[in-house]
């Protein structure tokens, strides 16, 4: 059975215990969460938290010093390197968009639909048409249709942004990890990026890292409040906002 069948439903991701030590700090101490199959799922918390960390460690970036990690139920993703697990459909997008800005909206959809190995050929042949079709739909999805010859470059912050997200579902991913994708964008974009990603859930597991607590209220179905290194408070956004220790390291009065 492949990974894409057995995470047709259950656990997408599962963390259990996880510790992670540099030169003495304790960035995770104990970290446990999971997260289903087409769930999506905000974590919030303060700067030093662990969001980072966190990611670093599902990515295969940082190695745990202890504790479990997998995707589904039988990748352990401490046993992989970075880019067995992208392959095996993890995807991560950084808060600071990543496109090639020299290139057409198109062109960087054309590379990173080519670099998905269900439609691959050599990047020196003609791009196929089911290639066309899967870069048309992408356009779609991102609403940058119009845009599609437009150097990426041009493209506005918030649009940039969608590009990069366009890129990352190129390669089918399962579970989309996202840091902070609203940051610096306007009231629009951040509205229409709400949209996105709500309808990317379901289709997708995904994990958004965020402090704008609008934004996470526009998405949110459920919320985890990461603290020095493990899990604070979780559940739905109102339960979590009126947690006393939450409010108290975290969101204030």
């Amino acid at each position: 059975m492949n990974e894409a069948t057995e995470m047709s439903s259950g656990v997408a991701l599962y963390l259990d215990d996880v510790q992670v030590t540099f030169d003495g700090f304790r960035a995770l101490r104990g970290l446990s969460l999971s997260i289903d199959v087409g769930e999506l799922r905000c974590i919030i918390g303060p700067n030093g938290a662990g969001k980072t960390t966190m990611m670093d460690v599902i990515t295969g970036k940082t190695r745990p010093d202890t504790g479990q990690v997998f995707f589904g139920r039988s990748l352990d993703l401490t046993k992989m390197n970075e880019p067995q697990i992208a392959a095996a459909g993890i995807g991560r997008k950084f808060q600071k968009p990543t496109v090639f800005e020299h290139l057409t909206v198109f062109e960087n959809l054309e590379l990173a639909v080519k670099a998905d190995k269900s439609v691959r050929a050599s990047l020196f042949r003609r791009i196929s048409g089911e290639a066309i079709d899967r870069i048309g739909e992408l356009l779609e999805t991102v609403e940058l249709a119009d845009k599609a010859q437009e150097r990426a470059g041009l493209l506005s912050h918030g649009q940039k942004q969608w590009l990069e997200i366009g890129m990352l579902l190129a390669q089918r991913p399962l579970l989309l990890l996202l840091d902070e994708p609203v940051a610096g964008m306007t009231d629009h974009e951040t509205k229409r990026t709400a949209e996105l990603l709500q309808t990317l859930a379901g289709q997708h597991s995904i994990m958004v890292v965020e402090h704008d607590m609008e934004f996470v209220a526009a998405i949110a179905r459920k919320v985890t409040v990461l603290h020095e290194g493990a899990v604070l408070a979780e559940g739905p956004l109102s339960e979590v906002q009126s947690d006393e220790r939450v409010i108290e390291v975290y969101l204030g009065r």
